[in-house]
């Protein structure tokens, strides 16, 4: 008992947190992001910071700040010249990042003070897990006005089975070793929906999966996000992502047609309003 505990608090697995910063990022909301990541009760090892294309000084004045004000977190940036989207960037950035252990974190959330802990005893208590996530909350304006959570299932087992027709895996939740991430080929661009095209491609290389029941992350939300999950590319991407599923023998034909019906009404047929209620009502929990 007494090894394990030293284990424990000791957390000899370094890690690090790996996001992208671009133009159109809000400066009051990277500043809120970064300091929710440095002021955790595990901190992280490195924070890798890529800017995707050419960002606003006042960004970069952001990081700056915060690789002076936390001078045991190592903070490395690295400015692209060119904008290639999220998918290249978080390539990138996993490739520049020296630890195995790999936390993602977008530029407008918040993760709560407690995350990594909780996270990274998930790989101290079980080294077969490739990937460990969380629950979110969504929030309007302020942190404190919770519009809408997301809850998953918590097993490898239960995740994949949910994987057949749905994201089983909030994206900004994640910690995940780095060399499985690689096996599994790493981000790629292919598809505005990365994670999902990811996560597919770890179930196929045999990735364990794990989600912790906790509200790790609160997500800027806005009252449009259910309208943008809509029309022609969105409902294409997901599709190509099917199909490589059903290629791939981890999914039936009779589940990519069932997705196929069920995503082309949702996403291509419905209305802004009802497909709001759909997300909301049925597809959120």
């Amino acid at each position: 008992m007494e090894k394990a505990k030293k284990g424990y608090n000791k957390m000899e697995k370094k890690f690090s947190v790996i996001m992208s910063i671009y133009k159109n990022d809000n400066p009051k909301y990277l500043r809120v992001a970064l300091e929710s990541v440095c002021n955790q009760t595990l901190k992280p090892n490195e924070i890798v910071l890529i800017g995707d294309g050419p960002v606003p000084v006042e960004l970069e004045r952001i990081v700056e700040e915060i690789k002076d004000k936390n001078t045991n977190i190592e903070v490395n940036y690295y400015p692209q010249s060119i904008n290639h989207g999220l998918g290249e960037a978080l390539r990138l950035s996993v490739e520049k990042a020296k630890y195995n252990y790999l936390a993602r974190m977008d530029s407008d959330d918040i993760s709560l003070p407690d995350r990594f802990e909780k996270q990274m005893k998930c790989f101290e208590e079980d080294n077969s897990l490739s990937i460990v996530g969380g629950m979110i909350t969504e929030f309007e304006n302020e942190p404190s006005n919770i519009v809408d959570r997301r809850i998953l299932p918590l097993d490898d087992k239960g995740i994949k089975k949910f994987m057949r027709s749905r994201c089983g895996v909030n994206h900004v939740t994640v910690i995940f070793k780095k060399a499985d991430l690689m096996k599994a080929g790493n981000y790629r661009s292919d598809y505005r929906q990365e994670d999902y095209f990811l996560w597919a491609r770890m179930m196929k290389v045999g990735c364990v999966f794990k989600n912790i029941p906790d509200i790790v992350v609160n997500v800027r939300s806005g009252r449009d996000q259910f309208a943008r999950r809509g029309g022609r590319s969105y409902f294409r991407d997901h599709m190509a992502i099917f199909r490589y599923m059903y290629h791939e023998g981890l999914i039936s034909f009779p589940r990519l047609v069932y997705n196929y019906i069920v995503r082309g009404a949702v996403q291509f047929m419905f209305p802004n309003w009802l497909r709001t209620i759909v997300y909301q009502k049925m597809l959120r929990k």
